[in-house]
């Protein structure tokens, strides 16, 4: 069977955690290895975030003047080789018997796509409420959201509308390779009539780009691994209410938070329409369990 899991970026940094190397690495480790175990028996592809590691590389990216800050697509760049380096090597040092790669992966973009105009995709570290006159004082061309108690920088999050290297992801999972693509959702690119590509100022939701190759591959289960034990109704309130079955069709009449949740609500009732298979949100830590439906939440047609 092929896993397509979307590995969320929070679940490697955790929230309120200093965006270091070696937090990064000791958190992958438990990605790592849950990941290694499901291998072991099941072609796997793997779609992590960047939103903290890539708002990291663009604070350190304004701290050198001498040369004009690097744009998203790059900074993008940046985050698959970093993030899929640390899982790749923790991986393969869990399941020495498999091969894994890390695909740099360009998704192509609609160049007039509205979300180009409305910023929603969160990055970077979170802030207190305490810290957003100096944050904006110090950066008055950032948007700032809320982002459940904390705030945070956000910028566009164009749909992705195609995997350039699709047919480069399938042979090497025809060939039992353990394959990490579509880092941060991918390289944000825009494509012209005669084929050629180019970079665009974005950072693409992972989960809508984990979907859409779930879809495109015919993955047999969809995961989404969060920092979350489930999808729940009314989050942090004293109402919250977690969901543990329940049908695409009234998942989508609810409303969940625009900048966190509710992609992951899209993407996951985008790949079940699709393909009419069950789709499942929960936290990295309970993968074996989200699997044989004992945690998480699952989503069916």
């Amino acid at each position: 069977m092929l896993f397509t899991i979307a590995l969320g970026g929070n679940a490697l940094q955790q929230r309120g955690e200093p965006l270091e190397a070696d937090l990064l690495k000791k958190n992958s480790l438990a990605a790592a290895k849950v990941i290694a175990e499901l291998a072991k028996e099941h072609q796997v592809l793997i779609v992590h975030g960047n939103g903290p590691q890539v708002g990291l590389l663009a604070l350190q990216n304004t701290a050198y003047k001498e040369v004009k800050p690097y744009p998203f697509d790059i900074l993008g760049a940046e985050s698959q080789g970093m993030i899929g380096y640390v899982l790749q090597q923790n991986i393969s040092n869990y399941l020495s018997e498999r091969t894994v790669v890390t695909l740099l992966t360009q998704v192509i973009v609609d160049k007039e796509d509205p979300a180009f105009q409305n910023p929603s995709k969160f990055i970077g570290p979170v802030y207190q409420e305490a810290q957003l006159e100096e944050i904006k004082k110090q950066n008055p061309h950032w948007l700032i959201k809320p982002d459940g108690k904390y705030y945070r920088r956000v910028v566009p999050s164009p749909k992705p509308q195609q995997i350039y290297e699709l047919e480069a992801i399938q042979s090497l999972l025809t060939q039992n390779t353990i394959v990490i693509a579509g880092g941060g959702g991918g390289i944000p690119c825009i494509q012209d009539s005669s084929g050629k590509l180019a970079g665009v100022e974005a950072v693409i939701d992972k989960d809508m780009t984990a979907s859409l190759l779930a879809q495109r591959l015919n993955a047999d289960h969809f995961i989404i691994l969060t920092d979350v034990e489930a999808v729940c109704e009314q989050w942090g309130t004293p109402e919250e209410r977690k969901i543990n079955d329940i049908s695409v069709k009234e998942l989508e009449s609810k409303s969940f938070a625009a900048g966190s949740m509710q992609p992951k609500i899209t993407a996951a009732c985008q790949f079940t329409k699709h393909s009419k298979k069950t789709a499942m949100i929960g936290n990295l830590t309970q993968l074996k369990q989200i699997i044989n439906h004992q945690a998480g939440t699952r989503i069916t047609c």
